[in-house]
């Protein structure tokens, strides 16, 4: 009997007995101090304990005709709704090896009959005080999972705000769409997927938290483009010698803005560290001929490697004021041809496999002309 805020709580209890009279006995000995239902049967057993509010704590015979005390308990075990209560075999049998089914069937004592009245009462006492306590740490349990979860969700959602803001910076820049994010965010999860078993990278993409962190990494690819002059970074044509070393450098502005933002946490941040990669090494070719590094083959990172394959197909099929995009088969005929000098041969291979996969993409999050002459308009605006 629990009081809380001066309420008197009684706990239920299920007395299970195929005899009226020891129906009559316990029903008796335990109605002054807790709410008692009772059943005659197993089967009547379980109906009770599953209907409405369930017992607290079941008193259960062990020999009744049909179904007795054992199968009930097991079934009692079994479902979900009623494998926590506590059972308490109360019954005749008096063997050990009974006793030690009982306990194996899950039951948290074994009263033989005939009953004393003071050990009965003061086992169940003993045995709604454990529940009490198993159920507070139970809900203290489920409560400290659920806060977790919650503030897991919340700094999940401060990492993509906070890539999305600093990609969205970069896009107010560059002639680039926001749908030219998203393509290659899918572009990328998609390669990583196709490849995520090849003997090559499986060590790396090993599992899918790996390819969810590309996939939200992705976005900062050219973040360092904010620190390019517009005069550079928004020219149509082709850049003179001058002007492409300096377009080369936004590859390390991009790394370093990243680093710069840890350095003013004071930390840093594992989810940031593929960002990283990918902003400083995607114009790496596998020839050894792309900056700023001039890296080659393995050295490459492979997060680098699949955005390299990502960002050259979107740039080939993307419409922009100054020039119409590319169909899909020419991009992908220059995708193949780059296969051992500008791309990894092996990605190259899974591209192919997938490529409608990229057609897929590419026309899901196309380019209207409205967002083409829109971005147009801001970036002529921020100039």
């Amino acid at each position: 009997m629990d009081t809380d805020s001066g309420i008197i709580y009684k706990s239920t209890i299920l007395v299970v007995d195929d005899t009226p009279d020891n129906l009559s006995l316990m029903s008796g000995l335990l109605k002054d101090f807790y709410k008692v239902k009772i059943a005659n049967n197993g089967e009547r057993a379980l109906k009770v304990a599953t209907t409405g509010t369930p017992p607290d704590i079941i008193l259960l015979d062990i020999m009744m005709p049909v179904m007795d005390g054992y199968e009930t308990c097991r079934h009692l075990k079994a479902a979900p709704e009623t494998k926590d209560i506590p059972v308490i075999f109360l019954t005749a049998k008096v063997e050990v090896e009974d006793e030690m089914r009982g306990f194996e069937l899950g039951a948290v004592d074994y009263i033989t009959k005939p009953i004393s009245p003071p050990v009965v009462m003061a086992r169940v006492k003993t045995h709604l005080e454990l529940k009490r306590v198993r159920d507070f740490l139970k809900n203290q349990n489920e409560f400290l999972e659920a806060e977790v979860q919650r503030r897991t969700q919340e700094v999940v959602a401060v990492q993509e705000v906070t890539i999305l803001a600093m990609a969205s910076l970069a896009e107010t820049r560059d002639n680039d769409t926001g749908n030219h994010i998203r393509r290659t965010q899918f572009y990328v999860k998609a390669l990583a997927e196709k490849l995520r078993h090849h003997p090559r990278f499986s060590n790396f993409l090993n599992d899918h938290k790996t390819i969810d962190l590309l996939f939200k990494s992705t976005p900062l690819h050219d973040i360092g483009k904010v620190g390019i002059p517009d005069n550079i970074l928004l020219k149509p044509g082709r850049f003179t010698p001058e002007e492409f070393e300096i377009m080369k450098t936004h590859c390390a502005l991009g790394r370093d803005s990243i680093i710069a933002a840890e350095r003013r946490l004071g930390l840093e941040l594992p989810f940031l560290t593929l960002a990283k990669e990918i902003a400083y090494s995607h114009q790496e070719k596998w020839d050894g001929t792309g900056y700023p590094e001039g890296l080659s083959g393995d050295d490459i990172p492979i997060s680098g490697r699949l955005m390299a394959v990502a960002d050259v197909y979107d740039a080939l099929i993307c419409r922009r004021v100054y020039k119409e995009g590319m169909p899909h088969e020419k991009a992908f005929r220059i995708i193949v041809e780059g296969k051992g000098s500008h791309f990894d041969p092996d990605m190259v291979d899974a591209f192919t496999e997938i490529a409608d996969e990229f057609n897929q993409i590419a026309k899901r999050y196309e380019d209207t002309e409205h967002d083409v002459l829109l971005k147009a308009k801001q970036v002529g605006a921020s100039t």
